[in-house]
Order: structure tokens, then C-alpha cells, then sequence
């Protein structure tokens, strides 16, 4: 029996970037076990070969109900992503989530010893690449009824509401999401169109990895001493979020495990659960613009 998640997910086609690990990877998991009856999903990165290893992984575990296509995709990459979206095939067209996971980290360098490389790649993968996607997809959902109709879900990070020393230029690129993701939702508020945005806390990724240029030794260290979230976690924030009823917007998202003193905490962290998610839920009729609450889950 499906069940009300499922049922709000069925017949959707969802766009996930950066599917290829993580996050990315766990997200598309998700989707795919919620609603496994009738879903396509979208996977894009870099890393083609991987991207099919994954869509044999879901068929293997849900069976054909999801269709998966996978897709090569740079999304720092503007004439690429407009190809991307030019190109697919008539029965994935009609995009209706679109996950903006894509985005990096490299070095722990401070100004102003921080290379051009590493600037370079971090804007153009964590800002540019979703804004590029967004305006891809965004004029898929405006030419639908009441104004537009469709979801955005950017995945920022507690970096971008807290920088911290060695991290400036990845906490910039995320301070930069969260602005973009902010002034986006009130540009579509006379909109079905819902703007979401879930901030991790650590998560136990590829992430460190990237970090120290393939060092898995520093990467390990890292997480020495503590357990961080898993990408599951935060998939599984995704999903919800994107399987409530039209008119309810799971705005904004801060999620971090136990060990982790994060802002906006409503109470003494030392006294949660394994893992604290802060949602701002906002819901009204047409638009989104009333009825804001604070959500607390621990557990």
C-alpha cells in the first residue's frame, strides 16, 4: 500500500544533480524507494559510468516502475545545461523537481594564499552551476497554471549561515545559495512554484576527500571522534520536502548531528538525539506568503 508520500511523488520526473555519490546518490535512492510504481527520474554529473551503475542499482532494488535516465552533465557549463535540457527525450521533458545538489570544496587555504583554481571551481560548480540549472528548468514550470508549478530544492550548508577559518570561499559560495534561493521565492511568491533549501551540517561524503585533493588519511581525520550525518539523512529530508501537499513550502532546512553546535539551535544541542532538523514551514493558498512556523524534529 503507498503511502501519502508516495502517492503526492507518483508520475513525477525529477532532475537530481551531482548524482553520482553523496548526497546526490542517497537522494536519488530515496525517491526511488518512496515512490517506486511510477517515477523517472534524471540523474546528471560528470562521471557517466557511475551514474549508469546507479540506475542498474535502482532497478535492481525497486524494479521498472522508475525510470531512470542518466545523463553526462557539467552544470558549470551554461550552453551545456541548455542542451541538456533541449535534449531529453520526450518522456522527461515535462520536469517537474529539480534537486540542485551539484558543488564542491577544495583546500582549507585563507586569503590571500587561496589559488585561482580553487575559486574558480567552487563559484562556477556551487553558484553558477545552480543558478544555470534553475534557468533552465524554471521556464518549464512558468508556462503551467496558476502562474507556474513546480519545485526547486538547492542544496546549501550550515557553512553558508556560519563561515568558518579555511573554509571562506566555500562558505561564500553557500552564503551565495542561500541569497539566490531567498530573493528566487519571493520573485515567484504569486507562484505554485515552491523554493526550498535543506543546509547540512557535516556529512560523511566524498566531500573531505575533494577537499584534500584525494588524501583519504586528512579526509578520515576529519571525523575522527565523532559521527557525522550520513548522505541518507539528508535524502531522506529531500524527499519529505518535497512530498508535502502543493500549498505547504518546507522553506528552509538546517540539519546537523548531535556533536555539531549550529545557530538557530532552539535548544541545548548537548541534549538531542543523533540528529536535529530546523524547518521553516510556510503554507497558504496561492501563493506563499502566511502562516510561518518553526518545525522542531530530534530523533
Amino acid at each position: 500500500m503507498a503511502t501519502a508520500m508516495g502517492k503526492r511523488l507518483e508520475g513525477k520526473t525529477i532532475v537530481v544533480t551531482g548524482a553520482s555519490s553523496g548526497i546526490g546518490r542517497s537522494t536519488a535512492m530515496e525517491f526511488a524507494r518512496t515512490s517506486p510504481k511510477n517515477l523517472k527520474l534524471i540523474l546528471t554529473a560528470r562521471r557517466i559510468d557511475t551514474l549508469k551503475e546507479i540506475a542498474k542499482e535502482i532497478e535492481k532494488e525497486v524494479g521498472s516502475g522508475v525510470q531512470v535516465l542518466p545523463v553526462k552533465l557539467d552544470v558549470s557549463n551554461p550552453s551545456e545545461v541548455r542542451g541538456f535540457v533541449d535534449s531529453l527525450p520526450v518522456g522527461f521533458k515535462e520536469i517537474d523537481i529539480l534537486v540542485n545538489n551539484a558543488g564542491l570544496v577544495k583546500g582549507t587555504a585563507k586569503a590571500p594564499d587561496i589559488s585561482d583554481d580553487d575559486i574558480n571551481v567552487m563559484f562556477s560548480t556551487n553558484v553558477t552551476g545552480l543558478i544555470n540549472m534553475t534557468q533552465a528548468i524554471l521556464p518549464i514550470y512558468k508556462k503551467r497554471e496558476d502562474g507556474g508549478r513546480g519545485d526547486i530544492i538547492n542544496i546549501g550548508s550550515i557553512a553558508g549561515r556560519e563561515p568558518y577559518p579555511g573554509g571562506s570561499i566555500y562558505c561564500a559560495t553557500k552564503a551565495a545559495i542561500r541569497s539566490f534561493t531567498d530573493a528566487m521565492r519571493r520573485e515567484l511568491i504569486a507562484t505554485r512554484i515552491r523554493v526550498m533549501e535543506v543546509d547540512p551540517g557535516q556529512v560523511e561524503t566524498e566531500f573531505s576527500v575533494v577537499r584534500f585533493y584525494g588524501d583519504k588519511t586528512k579526509a578520515d581525520a576529519v571525523y575522527a571522534g565523532c559521527e557525522p550525518l550520513t548522505p541518507d539523512d539528508i535524502a531522506e529530508v529531500v524527499v519529505f520536502n518535497a512530498a508535502r501537499r502543493e500549498n505547504v513550502v518546507v522553506a528552509d532546512t538546517l540539519i546537523f548531528p548531535n556533536h555539531q553546535v549550529g545557530p538557530l539551535a532552539p535548544i541545548s544541542i548537548y541534549a538531542m538525539p543523533a540528529i536535529t532538523a530546523i524547518l521553516l514551514i510556510v503554507s497558504s493558498g496561492r501563493g506563499h506568503s502566511h502562516a510561518q512556523k518553526v518545525v522542531t524534529f530530534l530523533g
